[in-house]
Parts: C-alpha cells; structure tokens; sequence
C-alpha cells in the first residue's frame, strides 16, 4: 500500500471508513477497483477504524490493483473516521463511499464528469442509491420509511437539491471538493454512529452546512451504487430503533445549530410532544403493534418527535 502521495496528484480519493466488516469491505474495494477508469486519476483512502479482524490485509490485497493508502483511526465515530479520510485526501475532490456498498460501473466516471460540468457553486454532489434485499422486503415496510435503508432515488433527472428537509444526499455516496469540505469544518463529532448506536445525520448536517455558505447540492443519477439491505435491518424492531434515533439525531443538529438554553430546550420538547398529542392516529399507532404499512410508517414518524423530546432534552449527552 502507498504510504504517501508521490508522483502526479488523482483526480478523485475515494474514502472508505470501516469497522470489523473485512467481508463487507472486501467487496466494496473489489467494485471500486473494477471501474473502468485510469488508476492514476484516484486513489482509495482506507480508514479502519479500530477494526480487529483481518480488515488490514483486505486492503493490502488491493494494493497491486489501485492506488490504495491504509490508515489507522482508533477513535470509533463515523464522522471521526470521514474526517480523517477527507483531511488525508491527495486530490481535490473526496468522494465517499461506505463498506456496505457496490459502487456500479462507472461511478467514478460520473462523479468526475458531474465536476467537470459543474460551476464553482456546486459545493456537493451524490447519487442513486440501489438497494440490495438480502432477505424479502417486508409488506409493512412503505416506501416512505424504507429511505432509512439509506435508499436515494430521486428521479432519472441531474437536478439541484433544493430542500434537504423533502431530498437529501447520502454518505455512502456523495463527493465534494476538499476545499468545500474543509471550509466548513468538516463532519461534525457529535453525528453519525458511534459503536452499536443509530445516531445519523451527520451526512445531511454537513450539505445543510455546504447550503448556507452558498454553494448548491447536485444530484446525479449516473454517479449509482448498490447498498445492502440485510435480514438484520429488515425488522420492525430494527426501523422503530432507527427512527426513535433519527428524532435523537435530529435534536443533535439543532443543539449544535443553536445551542438552546435549557429553558430553551424544554420549549421545544413540549412543542414536538404536543404535536405529537395533537395526533389521535399518530398515538394510536405508537401504541399498538402493527403488520400495515400506513400504520407502521405512522409509528415511526411518531418515534422522530419522541427521539426528539428526548435529545433535545440531554439524553443524547449534549
């Protein structure tokens, strides 16, 4: 593996974080590698983060294929493990990729076309984002809420995102110029997973960040990966954790957006709580089990404002 940068500089670092998923990852590297696209115009920077299976030899496997460069992030956090990736990138534009996902042929190709064809205000661009069902997609399971399987499709078109509240960009597929993410600090700490937690948002905080310092978000169907829907994830156990963590998540950002008072804070809990009160369906279905869609997708919108009463009031530690 290269242990520095010599030589003409890519075009394109590709970062991909991971953690104790040597199996994962390995297919990851394996549909990056295949791009038909010179291996001198990008690099892939691994960051393990703090993985103690053979995820290190995976990547030293690759090393004959592409232009790979290994690094070692003990401090466990998502965002932890993204920043030290973009911050060790060698070429101007960062483009992130996760461990759980197949980039499909010519990903690489479409994000340096959509760069080339972009103005200086494009700040990020990401892509489509094709599930892979390992298991029977459940009947219960709308497609409203099935987004959370971090499924983006948001149309055949090339168009700009306008409103990160109705479309958003995603992680595991997103690029942007290093200097954009630098100039906004980067992934914010306090997002994203942390060990078994399903803290998220760290993702969408940082193109929230992007937008107010006046750049635009692209998304560009071409620039596609596969991601994997695992039997795991295919529950309802699974959704009702994930989005009970979505409002936690959600709270997180406005804490670091606004740093509310306490009084503050206990303001906006009671106002999404009795949002939420106002909401006769809502309750009902926050009470009962449920093997409907409509109604199951109503419980876990209801779960954001309970997350969000809660993280808002100090139960995700800030």
């Amino acid at each position: 593996m290269t242990p520095g940068v010599s030589g003409p500089l890519p075009a394109i670092s590709v970062i991909l974080c991971t953690r104790n998923r040597a199996a994962l990852f390995d297919k990851a590297m394996a549909s990056v590698v295949a791009q038909d696209f010179p291996r001198s115009a990008y690099e892939i920077v691994v960051v393990d983060n703090g993985s103690t299976d053979h995820t290190a030899e995976v990547a030293q496997r690759y090393a004959s294929q592409a232009e790979v460069r290994y690094l070692r992030e003990d401090r466990i956090g998502l965002c932890v493990a993204r920043n030290t990736g973009w911050r060790s990138a060698a070429a101007p534009h960062v483009a992130l990729f996760d461990d759980d996902a197949v980039a499909q042929p010519g990903w690489l190709a479409a994000i340096a076309d959509a760069f080339a064809r972009s103005p200086g205000d494009v700040g990020v661009i990401g892509g489509r984002v094709d599930p892979v069902w390992l298991a029977p997609r459940p009947d219960w399971l709308a497609d409203e809420i099935a987004g959370a399987l971090t499924i983006v499709d948001w149309g055949p078109d090339e168009k700009p995102i306008v409103d990160l509240r109705r479309e958003w960009l995603v992680g595991a597929n997103m690029a942007a110029p290093k200097a954009v993410i630098a100039e906004v600090g980067g992934f914010h700490p306090w997002l994203d997973r942390v060990g078994a937690n399903l803290l998220s948002s760290g993702d969408v905080h940082l193109q929230m960040e992007i937008v107010r310092r006046g750049y635009r978000c692209l998304y560009v169907p071409a620039m596609a990966i596969a991601h994997l829907a695992p039997p795991s994830r295919l529950t309802q156990a699974w959704f009702i954790k994930r989005f009970y963590w979505q409002g936690i998540s959600d709270a997180v950002m406005e804490i670091i957006d606004t740093a509310p008072s306490r009084k503050r804070r206990v303001e906006l809990a009671a106002r999404r709580l009795t949002r939420l009160a106002r909401s006769p369906g809502r309750l009902k279905a926050l009470s009962l089990p449920t093997a409907e869609a409509a109604t199951f997708r109503a419980k876990c919108l209801a779960l954001i404002d309970v997350g969000y009463a809660w993280g808002i009031l100090g139960a995700a530690g800030r």
